[in-house]
């Protein structure tokens, strides 16, 4: 059967825009303060979570045998989900406070389901109210918190301000609940205009906001859509810290689902300048790690960088050298606005307050303050994210958009879905006129591009080319030997990366996913024990550090259905994994009981094995997976970069009573899913 999350509990959305602006209520145990060491809860007070649990539970079952409300159930089960993770992982309790907080978060899970089962749930009036959501990623329910405007009208569409939390190494399902309810802001707080607030619970600190982290941003928002009439054209981002961090991966990953985004302070990465790396590291660096070479997605989408001047806090990962001047996490700002006078805007204005010409953005410092945002420029946000929020998202006549990747390829009209070569930068600057009769493009890097609003289209000059289109909702360009043409039947032929179908392994765990595990009789139990040590572990680091566990199904159980709705992640070999055994002859590996061959190695299968991504031959719109879970270090997981560490695909050989085997080989795919020569 399959397990939605160990506990399928929700949880709630993550700190409060000011948690990240504030120093933390209390230290984090990890970098950026040492507390004391954490403590263990006794046996008893161990014995109370499970009891209180264990009845919010009963409760929440009865709920769904009656069909209550899903959305009210998840509200309650969230409390259940809260202390079956804190009795799953005790270490992350960290303080008695955050056991004494637990009992009183509990305690509240458990009126809450007693409200519910009288048919009433109170909590969802008031201005702070707390809610959760079932994710699709894993089943799990995840809590977020609301906080609704003084002269709030249910009536209207309101705008929504997201908030992304700093780093909260501690901060478990029940710390946020007790935390959203007892907040006090240490910074400005920050202008009611109307506005939404959902505050993310973030799963924690998710590796910076990514994977499960990336996917809480939009279904907490899908979430908040749901229960509240949201304005869509009026969605505002904002973080600070390792939430700025987050926010500006999501903002110039993403940069036409916001009306605006507030971006403070987040570390930037220098593992690019890291010695030693193999080719498809370097490559993979480039999806998240390099956020300042984005910056050109800044000019459709209002953004504001900022932070304090005296900011004190590690300003990159790795940290820089030493002696190497520093300016803090100011420094991501700094980057941003430096990459996008490259991009050929010019800064006008104040050294603290500079606006770039020929585009919205703008970049603040906050004089005399550390890792922070000073009185005046919290008022000089405010007035950007009114004015922008007022004027709300529209579509705009000129794109300019670059990508790295085609996970990352939609901005408004245009959509990028193929490359001449994955990593490098790829780059568009389109502008329509006529009413959207005429359109004129420059590419680069590009070999496919879709045009959306195209109901006027007639001509398209690209690339010093003019290729005459027929107008329809869409258009599809295909570059093929130079020469740009429409694409009508809008559908390619063969293997192609594409978006969310281009790599590396770690790119399956951004979406919906299923662990297939293997009930067969293995051809090398030595090999098939590493799979399963390698499935528990990834299991194990996703629920500690995301907050849920994986869809799990044995391999005869596995469907149609789940082929259709999940990427699926096989262990084991074609022996001991039927649901292998079926694709195996039509991957780009050949594996026999003898024999392993993948990139041009053969290696002896008694203790070598494949790990790769490829396009699931069931359903090629979905990607297959063998033997592996995320590739990143187990530390990654709770810290502010993920670097995928095995490309497209490795050779890796058995390590005994070890959960991670030994690579041996590792690479990546061309652009047509095929070994390179």
């Amino acid at each position: 059967m399959m397990r939605p999350a160990m506990l399928a509990v929700a949880l709630l959305a993550a700190a409060a825009a000011a948690l990240a602006q504030a120093p933390p209520q209390q230290p984090p145990a990890g970098r950026g303060g040492r507390g004391a060491p954490p403590i263990q809860p006794k046996p008893e007070e161990l014995a109370q979570i499970r009891a209180k649990s264990e009845q919010i539970e009963t409760i929440v079952q009865e709920l769904k045998a009656k069909h209550a409300n899903p959305d009210l159930i998840g509200d309650v089960e969230v409390y259940a989900k809260a202390g079956r993770f804190l009795l799953e992982y005790p270490e992350l309790f960290g303080t008695q406070n955050a056991i004494d907080h637990s009992m009183t978060v509990l305690d509240q899970g458990i009126e809450r389901a007693h409200q519910l089962q009288n048919g009433e749930s109170p909590w969802t009036t008031g201005k702070k109210q707390i809610h959760a959501y079932y994710s699709a990623m894993d089943g799990s329910v995840q809590p977020y918190a609301i906080t609704l405007p003084e002269n709030y009208d249910a009536s209207k569409p309101a705008r929504l301000y997201v908030w992304m939390h700093g780093r909260q190494n501690n901060t478990t399902e029940s710390e946020f609940i007790f935390s959203q309810q007892t907040f006090r802001p240490g910074n400005p707080p920050v202008a009611d205009q109307g506005q939404i607030q959902v505050d993310l619970f973030g799963r924690i600190n998710s590796a910076g906001w990514h994977w499960a982290g990336e996917a809480d941003v939009f279904e907490g928002i899908a979430a908040v859509e749901k229960r509240f009439k949201i304005d869509d054209h009026r969605i505002l981002l904002r973080g600070f810290s390792m939430g700025g961090e987050g926010a500006w991966h999501i903002a110039l990953h993403y940069p036409d689902r916001f009306a605006a985004a507030e971006i403070g302070a987040g570390t930037w990465s220098r593992r690019s300048q890291t010695p030693g790396l193999q080719p498809y590291q370097y490559a993979a660096l480039k999806i998240w790690e390099n956020m300042e070479d984005w910056a050109l997605n800044a000019f459709n989408l209002p953004l504001a960088g900022h932070d304090g001047d005296n900011d004190n806090q590690i300003a990159s990962l790795p940290g820089p050298p030493p002696g190497a001047p520093s300016r803090g996490q100011l420094e991501s700002s700094l980057r941003a606005r430096a990459q996008l006078e490259k991009e050929g805007f010019a800064a006008e204005g104040e050294p603290d307050f500079l606006h770039m010409k020929g585009t919205p953005d703008i970049f603040l410092i906050s004089r005399n303050t550390g890792h922070g945002t000073s009185p005046l420029v919290r008022q000089r946000l405010d007035a950007f994210l009114k004015e922008w929020g007022d004027k709300g998202q529209t579509s705009p006549d000129h794109i300019r958009f670059l990508t790295y990747t085609t996970r990352y390829n939609r901005d408004y009209w245009i959509s990028i879905d193929g490359l001449e070569k994955h990593y490098d930068r790829a780059d568009i600057d389109a502008q329509r006129a006529a009413g959207g009769k005429t359109y004129n493009i420059q590419t680069h890097n590009i070999t496919r591009l879709v045009l959306r609003e195209t109901g006027q289209a007639r001509e398209v000059h690209i690339d010093g080319q003019t290729v005459k289109v027929k107008a329809g909702p869409e258009i599809t360009l295909e570059k093929s030997a130079g020469a740009w043409k429409q694409d009508r039947a809008a559908r390619q032929s063969g293997l192609h990366k594409t978006h969310a179908l281009q790599g590396p392994i770690d790119d399956a765990f951004i979406d919906p996913f299923l662990l297939v595990r293997p009930t067969g009789t293995a051809w090398n139990d030595a090999v098939n024990q590493q799979a399963l040590r390698s499935m528990a572990r990834f299991d194990r680091l996703w629920g500690k550090y995301f907050r849920g566990h994986p869809y799990i199904k044995d391999d005869k159980d596995v469907t149609g259905a789940d082929m259709a709705k999940y990427h699926v992640v096989l262990f084991g070999d074609p022996g001991s994994n039927r649901v292998m055994a079926k694709l195996i002859g039509k991957l780009p590996v050949k594996w026999t009981k003898e024999t392993v061959s993948l990139g041009g190695q053969s290696l002896p299968a008694g203790e070598n094995f494949p790990a790769m991504i490829y396009p699931n031959p069931l359903n090629p719109s979905k990607y297959v997976v063998l033997n592996t879970g995320l590739t990143i270090v187990d530390r990654e997981y709770n810290g502010d970069y993920g670097m995928p560490q095995w490309g497209d695909y490795a050779l890796v050989k058995v390590k005994e009573g070890v959960d991670v085997p030994d690579l041996v080989a590792a690479g990546l795919f061309d652009e047509n899913w095929q070994l390179r020569q």
